[in-house]
């Protein structure tokens, strides 16, 4: 049995993407239906940096007042050698850099982005969300869209956005390259309390202290309250052919070299889980008649550039204002959308890859990272310019 209440626009996935993209089509009249594959809305994981890029797209969203309690601005981001924990550079995120890219640079965590996006969208009434609906197809049928689910439940929509994340069954019918690059990278994670942390020398700041094959990440969230961790290698094992790699001894094997204290901060880590990281190549089509990718379905990225939910709410503010232009034709609005969305995202991907190689430079190569970063200037972040200048989408 088919499930339609009138020309409403399907969403597979609410997540961060997904339910931005909801609240960005709702903020501009048409009805929307988010289907989430799991049980509840929710959101794991960590922490997420947020550049000034994204910061206005959350205040025109009307989410950023509910979620600036928990929300943290670093004074610098600052990038330490892990084997001799000597500052090598750093990013100052005061006045000189607010006045060049107008909005702040912020941390968060995922769960309080993700769940003030989720109020907002419980607050209108133009947004329906439908949880355990996780889609396996769709077809298109006289510029409508139907979507099958797995428990065999079919949603009948003007149009389908799948903002189902890197393993999106959309992306596999619409672009059809099989699954994700491994890339052989692994990350670990853990928060802990403020007061369970020994050195509180820039406790202020993000710091990314780099190594070879491996780096560590720390910042606060939750107000301050709490410091995120995420400690990532890039396996050997993986790069030896190996079936099995990333361990908890391979991580502990990799930052065996590093300063006792960023040693240390090892401790804060959780060893029960750990998640490989992958990302795709930049493709130059993710629509089909009247469905279309978002998000991490659109172009999954590595975590170097921090900008995998900010090219997700990104996508989402575009794209709203691309079907608000182009009225029902909505294939014409998703080409227009991936227009301008195409080519930003693939920078983000292809140079994700690059700061990867940058942070995890052994050898010469770091000795010649680290003679480059001390003559950058804290006030001149050059080389992220680029990304950082907001968007301007039409409509």
């Amino acid at each position: 049995m088919i499930s339609s209440a009138g020309p409403e626009i399907l969403i597979a996935g609410g997540g961060i993407g997904g339910l931005s993209a909801a609240l960005a089509l709702a903020r501009r009249g048409r009805r929307v239906r988010v289907l989430e594959k799991a049980r509840e809305f929710g959101e794991i994981g960590y922490g997420i940096q947020v550049g000034p890029n994204v910061f206005p797209l959350l205040v025109a969203l009307g989410v950023f007042d509910t979620m600036e309690p928990h929300v943290v601005y670093p004074d610098a981001l600052i990038m330490v050698d892990a084997l001799t924990g000597k500052e090598l550079s750093r990013i100052s995120l005061g006045p000189a850099f607010r006045a060049r890219f107008n909005y702040p640079y912020f941390v968060v965590h995922r769960r309080d982005l993700h769940g003030a996006i989720l109020s907002a969208c419980r607050e209108r009434e133009e947004i329906v969300l439908v949880a355990a609906k996780g889609l396996v197809g769709f077809e298109q049928r006289d510029h409508r869209v139907v979507v099958t689910c797995e428990d065999g439940s079919q949603y009948e929509g003007a149009a389908l956005i799948g903002a189902d994340g890197l393993w999106s069954p959309t992306r596999s019918a619409i672009v059809g390259d099989g699954p994700p690059r491994v890339t052989g990278h692994v990350a670990y994670r853990g928060v802990v309390p403020i007061e369970q942390v020994v050195d509180r020398s820039r406790l202020d700041s993000m710091v990314i202290y780099v190594g070879p094959d491996l780096h560590l990440v720390q910042y606060r969230l939750r107000g301050g309250t709490v410091m995120n961790n995420v400690a990532t290698i890039e396996s050997k094992r993986f790069k030896r052919g190996e079936a099995h790699f990333g361990d908890p001894d391979e991580l502990d094997e990799l930052f065996s070299q590093c300063a006792p204290g960023v040693r240390d901060m090892l401790r804060h880590i959780s060893r029960e889980r750990h998640w490989e990281l992958h990302d795709r190549d930049p493709v130059t089509n993710w629509t089909r008649g009247n469905a279309t990718l978002l998000g991490d379905a659109a172009h999954p990225t590595l975590q170097y550039l921090a900008q995998g939910a900010c090219m997700a709410i990104e996508d989402a503010v575009v794209l709203g204002a691309e079907v608000a232009r182009h009225g029902e034709d909505y294939n014409a609005a998703f080409n227009a959308y991936q227009q301008q969305r195409m080519n930003r995202t693939a920078r983000v991907v292809l140079t994700a890859r690059l700061f990867g190689h940058i942070c995890h430079a052994g050898g010469g190569a770091r000795v010649l990272r680290n003679e480059l970063l001390a003559a950058r200037s804290p006030d001149d972040p050059w080389e992220i310019a680029w990304l950082y200048q907001c968007i301007e989408p039409r409509g």
